[in-house]
């Protein structure tokens, strides 16, 4: 329990910190964006308010998806943190993506002046830290969940559970990325005195931001219409079943995550033909004990004695 608070309190100090300098930014930016009639600067706005917005999802999604469990949802609340996480996705892809495309594209039919340089490029810098620091909150919090998992941090980034500090983590990326599309852009008009450059860096963080929303959004997809444990961890739950006294052994194991640190297992069992009544559930209570020590994610273990056939499969019901 005092692992699972530390988690949270972690997760709920990285949203917040990126959520504060999130609407910091985006004021400055749509400030500075029209002094400057920037459209790169305007999309960078539109990205820091998406951005924000998705903190508040994503503190939502912390808060509620902590609700105990009870009689109309007997599993918890878990996946509420996918619904929101997927939420966010929709943000990113609508207010950012969406109006930085439109801008870009307004840009280019109707390129403007860039003016006040200096305002632009101050903001833009002092939004690179901030940014900056989100995103450093974001990793450091994303490489200790590795070290837990004993994984690499790339491989631990697209296979976590848990979508709160990696959505930090990708939308800070994109932040830090779109500054300096922003910034590109607007040098660029400056040289040659063409606005071209300005739509074209407001549509290219667009496209940066479209791949942003459906990379986070596929993810949130998989864990809302449940998905399965990675291989590994299913062929060494059927390990651990299998070594448990009184099972011969697993004819079918099912597993789905209902959130970060929650999992239901379910399993059909053959088990010895001579065991009572309280041998099985003898048999029972020990694999869940084993499944647990192994898997402390595991929350539901479902066991079902059934006998198997020769070739390891489920008799048929009469």
């Amino acid at each position: 329990m005092a692992e699972q608070a530390e988690k949270k309190d972690g997760s709920f100090a990285t949203v917040l910190l990126a959520g504060g300098a999130n609407l910091a930014i985006a004021v400055a930016k749509l400030v500075a964006g029209a002094l400057t009639g920037s459209s790169a600067m305007l999309a960078e706005g539109a990205h820091s308010v998406a951005d924000t917005v998705n903190q508040l999802f994503l503190l939502t999604a912390l808060s509620r998806s902590k609700k105990p469990a009870d009689s109309r949802h007997p599993f918890g609340y878990g996946m509420e943190r996918y619904f929101w996480s997927l939420l966010a996705a929709v943000g990113i892809f609508v207010l950012g993506a969406g109006f930085s495309i439109y801008e870009g594209i307004h840009s280019l039919v109707h390129p403007a002046p860039v003016e006040s340089l200096m305002v632009a490029y101050v903001v833009l810098g002092v939004s690179f830290l901030f940014e900056g620091a989100s995103w450093l909150k974001a990793l450091m919090q994303l490489r200790r969940e590795a070290g837990e998992r004993q994984i690499g941090l790339f491989r631990h980034v697209f296979t976590t559970p848990d979508p709160t500090a990696k959505t930090v983590a990708f939308e800070d990326t994109a932040a830090l990325i779109g500054l300096l599309l922003a910034a590109g852009g607007i040098t660029a008009h400056e040289l040659t005195g063409s606005g071209i450059w300005d739509g074209i860096a407001s549509i290219a963080i667009g496209v940066l931001l479209v791949g942003v929303a459906v990379s986070l959004g596929s993810a949130s997809k998989r864990n809302l219409i449940g998905e399965a444990l990675p291989e590994a961890k299913r062929q060494g739950l059927t390990k651990v079943i299998n070594d448990s006294l009184g099972v011969d052994v697993v004819v079918e194991l099912l597993t789905m995550r209902l959130g970060p640190e929650d999992v239901l297992v379910a399993a059909r069992v053959d088990v010895d033909d001579s065991a009572s009544g309280g041998d099985v559930e003898q048999v029972a209570d020990d694999v869940e004990r084993r499944i647990r020590e192994a898997y402390p994610e595991v929350r539901h273990v479902f066991l079902d004695p059934t006998a198997a056939t020769r070739d390891g499969t489920h008799a048929p019901s009469a």
